[in-house]
């Protein structure tokens, strides 16, 4: 009998030393191991981001790294002026994060109890940019109020807008424009389609249109940079997914993202 009690004994310290060896039960860790990602971990469902037009590429990129880490989850991005995105969503339209490219429009959102705690992630400024062979000789805004020339700029309700205005304020400039784009995207459009001389976009802008366009840096500009917020929204159908796209975005994957389309770091720095 003792010696029967003694080979149980040392049967069990025989499975005991086993399973250090890492046949743990799955989700749990082991001394000196990290616990290892399982099923319940990942994402599931579908996330509705609304960003601003400026972000169309950061946010993309940032969206497929998301579904690429989390194959039970689709992202699904929604691009406007970020005046648009916020009338969507106080008229309801549903949404779990937005992103906004001025703190002002963000905070329309946040007054009305849909947002909270907007975190800033991005900051961009503006530039001129006209046709590669710049036939008109544009060398600073000034030169945009020049008579004859079709300037078109963002209408003056959308970030990239006002931005503008600050800008003629700085330079006691007054421009003239022949169009008030509602985004973005569209000045830069009206410039390398040949609808206009000569248009004032966000330094991202310009950079992603590469050699479609002559870009003018104005110096001035530091004075009306857009700083970029992005929150949960207070009514998202998926938060646990929501803040995992935010961490993201403001971390530093994201933050590398967003310097290679040429968005500078939250508060100039």
């Amino acid at each position: 009998m003792r010696r029967a009690l003694a080979l149980l004994a040392v049967a069990g310290l025989l499975l005991a030393a086993c399973g250090s060896d890492g046949d743990a039960p799955p989700g749990t860790a082991t001394a000196g191991a990290a616990a290892p990602v399982t099923a319940a971990d990942a994402l599931e469902g579908t996330l509705t981001v609304f960003a601003a037009a400026s972000l169309i590429e950061a946010v993309g990129e940032l969206a497929t790294t998301m579904e690429q880490e989390n194959p039970g989850l689709t992202v699904r991005t929604s691009f406007a002026g970020s005046s648009d995105l916020a009338a969507q969503v106080e008229q309801g339209a549903p949404a779990d994060v937005l992103a906004t490219a001025d703190e002002r429009t963000m905070q329309r959102v946040v007054d009305a109890g849909l947002a909270a705690d907007p975190v800033p992630f991005a900051t961009n400024s503006l530039v001129v940019v006209t046709p590669p062979d710049d036939p008109d000789g544009v060398a600073s805004f000034a030169d945009l109020a020049r008579p004859g020339l079709a300037v078109v700029v963002c209408a003056p309700q959308v970030p990239c807008g006002a931005a503008t205005e600050r800008l003629e304020q700085l330079t006691g400039t007054t421009l003239q424009p022949v169009s008030e784009a509602g985004y973005v995207t569209d000045v830069l459009g009206a410039v390398t389609s040949g609808q206009a001389d000569a248009g004032v976009v966000y330094a991202t802008d310009a950079r992603r249109a590469g050699d479609a366009v002559r870009t003018v840096e104005v110096p001035e500009a530091d004075g009306a940079v857009n700083s970029y917020p992005v929150a949960v929204l207070a009514d998202a159908a998926e938060p646990a997914a929501a803040r995992a796209f935010v961490d993201l975005l403001t971390g530093p994957e994201g933050r590398e993202v967003l310097a290679q389309a040429g968005f500078g770091p939250p508060g100039g720095s």
